[in-house]
């Protein structure tokens, strides 16, 4: 969510997002977390908020370079418990059109209390956790997301509702389904049974029936970026939720650059290759020796080590298929271009290279390009002597202009 705007204005403005906060406040023993969660909320450290029965999460950015999955959980309401409300409601008219006008008085909570029915949270009854390895209850990042929900209660108050475990459309049909029946019952008890006149009128069915279908309009243009999928909560049971974001996210990928290029959204059916194409985007690959767990699966997945992954996925960002077949497929090219390369490499005073195949290493052997089949150059790196070379860099269609883009003259 953005940066708060005024740093001086309280998280909630209505008396029921201030219960809310109440909650969280009454539930912590550190007040040092409480206000490094304020200080994260106000300057925007917590992503989208996905909101579902039972519970809320968001990504919170912390000190490190990747967030933490906070979770807030709440208790959810009975089936009787949303009779008792429902019925609670529905005997006030000014109850339903405060929910409708997205507000909730002090007179519907009331009267939900007094059907046995407690709609705020009250201290204890949020139940926080998070990735991080902060044991405290809360821990910034869950207070953060904390106070963040209480500028969505305040936008609106069904958000509670959702976390009680109620649909907004749902409960709406409910309420108006009984306030009918109520309606009727009055009606009935008025008229005490006399008949009433039936009014001229034509069924809906005929008005509307009509074999004119008028044309779809054009489709809509597609977005500049692909979307990205909601948060989804851990659900006991369920599938790991950051495993069904991450193919949800190159689902999405895939589709837009579909719509974008006309590209052929499955290339290739090879799993190595997939695995590669996925692993080349993971938004956990965080260098040559940090993987997630979700990573380390995708490799053992296709029969091969984290770290060869992580190298396939290096030199497919730097050319795709063409990147992956410089690393694994050596190969002898033929005079010319590459050839000239040495002659230009040494004219510009960079370091003179031995070939080998399609080759060319620094005498120390800290420095590589390779000569693709698509002419260009692809620069790699490794510690010298080691004979461990990752891709680095940009390839380019100049060796001096890969060289110089590795080292950085």
């Amino acid at each position: 969510m953005p940066r708060h705007p005024d740093p001086d204005a309280p998280f909630a403005t209505s008396w029921w997002g201030n219960a809310w906060i109440g909650a969280l406040e009454g539930t912590s023993l550190d007040a040092g977390r409480l206000a490094r969660g304020r200080a994260y909320a106000r300057e925007g450290h917590v992503d989208t908020i996905t909101v579902a029965p039972g519970r809320i999460v968001a990504y919170v950015h912390g000190s490190r370079p990747r967030p933490y999955r906070a979770e807030i959980r709440m208790r959810t309401l009975t089936p009787e418990d949303w009779d008792n409300f429902l019925d609670a409601v529905a005997t006030e008219p000014a109850h339903i059109a405060a929910l409708l006008d997205k507000d909730m008085p002090h007179a519907l909570v009331d009267a939900a209390e007094r059907a046995g029915v407690q709609l705020l949270p009250g201290a204890g009854d949020l139940v926080p956790a998070c990735t991080c390895p902060d044991h405290g209850r809360p821990c910034k990042h869950a207070a953060a997301l904390t106070y963040q929900t209480a500028r969505l209660l305040d936008a609106d108050p069904f958000v509670l509702l959702l976390l009680r475990g109620g649909d907004e459309q749902a409960l709406l049909d409910e309420l108006a389904q009984r306030n009918a029946h109520r309606a009727a019952r009055e009606q009935s008890a008025t008229t005490d049974g006399a008949s009433t006149a039936t009014l001229p009128g034509t069924l809906a069915r005929d008005v509307l029936s009509t074999t004119y279908r008028p044309p779809l309009p054009p489709p809509l243009a597609p977005p500049a970026h692909p979307g990205e999928p909601p948060l989804l909560p851990s659900v006991p049971g369920a599938p790991d939720p950051t495993s069904l974001e991450f193919l949800a996210t190159d689902t999405a990928s895939r589709a837009h650059a579909y719509l974008t290029t006309g590209a052929d959204p499955f290339p290739t059916a090879d799993p190595w290759y997939d695995a590669v194409r996925l692993a080349a985007s993971h938004p956990g690959l965080t260098g040559r020796r940090s993987f997630s767990r979700q990573f380390a699966e995708l490799a053992r997945s296709v029969g091969h080590t984290p770290a060869d992954l992580a190298r396939a996925a290096a030199a497919w960002r730097q050319g795709g298929e063409e990147g992956l077949a410089v690393l694994e497929s050596p190969w002898d090219p033929p005079a010319g271009p590459f050839d000239r390369a040495r002659g230009a490499l040494i004219t510009a005073d960079l370091p003179r290279m031995t070939i080998h195949h399609n080759h060319l290493t620094n005498a120390s052997g800290s420095l590589q390009l390779r000569y693709g089949r698509d002419g260009r150059w692809y620069p790699y790196r490794s510690e010298p002597g080691q004979d461990d070379w990752w891709p680095e860099g940009e390839a380019d269609a100049d060796p001096v202009g890969a060289v110089t883009g590795m080292i950085g003259t």
